[in-house]
């Protein structure tokens, strides 16, 4: 694997930074989506968004519907959001939601009732090797139980389950196991361990510093950017297992420039801001093992039983990753920052599923903000308009070829450009990035 070094003075690492073996994809700029909503007066027709902006429609609703709420995902194909509501008796606000554009569908299972049965597997089926998560394309529950739960803790689980009622949750099995990854963006060592950065940031106190994941945080508080090399980085903050998996690493030299930004190896996509997840939403993945690959965000507010323990408020996604990839970027074609990888099942060959720490949830807990401007400037993110060209062209030049492993993702737009501007963008020159057919194991 052959990095690309960064001058001295310059972040010794660059966030995700690494060539993308095997993951040869392609990250296309895209031209703007329509933000027009339907016609004056009356209810207009769904706006088409990209996944950001529908990311950002969807919190005003949640707040603007109250109890109606009943959670959201974003429509790829169509770019919409789509909002569940529970029928009620204001109607009113169903009609201020069409009418701020988005795509209203009554659904059966409240916010409430979905959390309340969310606590209930919590309390009663916390067993090694089951996950759980929201999904609101099904408005149910979707618990998954990997390979090593078998017997009575297969038995309680499907018990409980079923306890929750009819059309509360889907229980489906996977044939991985879930576990996080601390074995061997850029790479980083320490104790033995080998993970991924994230993104660098801006701790409190203005001193650079890098998120990465709170399970590597806690194998060492020392961290090198090569193997057996001098120690760079000090853990300052690290959670795991508990109430996310996150960990805040300051740099050991304070003249450390640490750019926000995601290093794809020949080329680098500038990192505007911190960003909610969408259900329905394109991501892109690095890591210091894989390299590049993307997928869809399946679902928010996971729950995850790993043998070290639980951890609660992560993304699930169907995004390959393997070991080592542990603490990676998660990331959307537009230069928004989401998660950092945690853990999952499966590998990039054979797939599974993988789940993130919220960026978000993560900064505001260590204090923290995304950290230096990006060479060559970010665009106007939060306004829809493509992060700024670091090596003038924009987001994106290609990272290897295009035939990748799984990849289904044509260049021509099949599927590809969730999060991109228009969403019309694709990945990959032929083929897309690769390991979306499945998630794999995090490191």
């Amino acid at each position: 694997m052959s990095h690309k070094r960064i001058p001295k003075r310059r972040a010794a690492i660059a966030a995700g930074g690494v060539v993308a073996l095997g993951a040869a994809a392609v990250l296309l700029p895209h031209a703007n989506a329509s933000q027009d909503g339907g016609p004056a007066g009356g209810t207009a027709a769904p706006r088409t968004l990209k996944a950001a902006d529908a990311s950002d429609l969807a919190s005003q609703l949640a707040g603007l519907l109250g109890d109606a709420f009943a959670g959201s995902y974003y429509d790829a194909g169509e770019q919409q959001l789509v909002v569940n509501v529970v029928p009620g008796d204001n109607n009113q606000v169903i009609v201020e939601a069409k009418k701020a554009g988005a795509d209203v569908r009554e659904v059966d299972n409240s916010m409430g009732e979905l959390r309340g049965g969310a606590r209930t597997l919590k309390s009663e089926a916390s067993v090694p090797g089951t996950a759980w998560a929201i999904d609101p394309r099904t408005n149910k529950i979707l618990v998954t139980a990997d390979s090593t739960v078998t017997g009575a803790r297969w038995d309680r689980l499907e018990s409980t389950v079923e306890g929750l009622g009819s059309g509360m949750a889907t229980l489906r099995k996977s044939a991985g196991t879930f576990k996080t990854f601390a074995s061997g963006g850029d790479a980083i060592f320490g104790g033995g361990a080998r993970c991924s950065l994230g993104f660098n940031v801006t701790a409190g106190d203005g001193a650079p510093a890098f998120l990465t994941a709170g399970h590597c945080g806690v194998a060492d508080d020392q961290w090198s950017d090569a193997q057996g090399g001098q120690p760079i980085a000090t853990v300052d903050q690290a959670v795991f297992p508990g109430e996310g998996d996150f960990a805040l690493v300051r740099y050991d030299d304070p003249a450390t420039e640490a750019p926000s930004e995601v290093n794809l190896g020949d080329q680098t996509v500038p990192i505007s801001r911190a960003a909610e997840a969408t259900v329905g939403q394109q991501v892109f993945r690095m890591g210091s093992t894989t390299g590049l690959a993307d997928g869809q965000v399946l679902g928010l507010d996971a729950t995850v039983n790993y043998p070290e323990g639980t951890v609660t408020g992560l993304i699930q996604t169907d995004v390959c990753a393997e070991p080592g990839d542990s603490g990676g970027s998660l990331f959307t074609q537009d230069g928004l920052a989401i998660g950092l990888t945690s853990g999952g099942s499966g590998d990039c060959a054979v797939g599974g599923e993988t789940f993130f720490q919220p960026v978000t949830t993560a900064l505001e807990a260590v204090g923290a903000t995304l950290g230096g401007e990006a060479p060559g400037g970010a665009g106007e993110q939060a306004g829809g308009e493509e992060a700024g060209a670091e090596e003038g062209g924009g987001v994106g030049d290609a990272v290897g070829g295009g035939d990748q492993a799984g990849g289904e993702e044509a260049g021509a737009g099949a599927g590809a450009g969730d999060d991109a501007g228009a969403g019309a963008g694709d990945i990959g020159a032929g083929t897309g990035a690769g390991h979306e057919d499945g998630s794999g194991s995090t490191g």
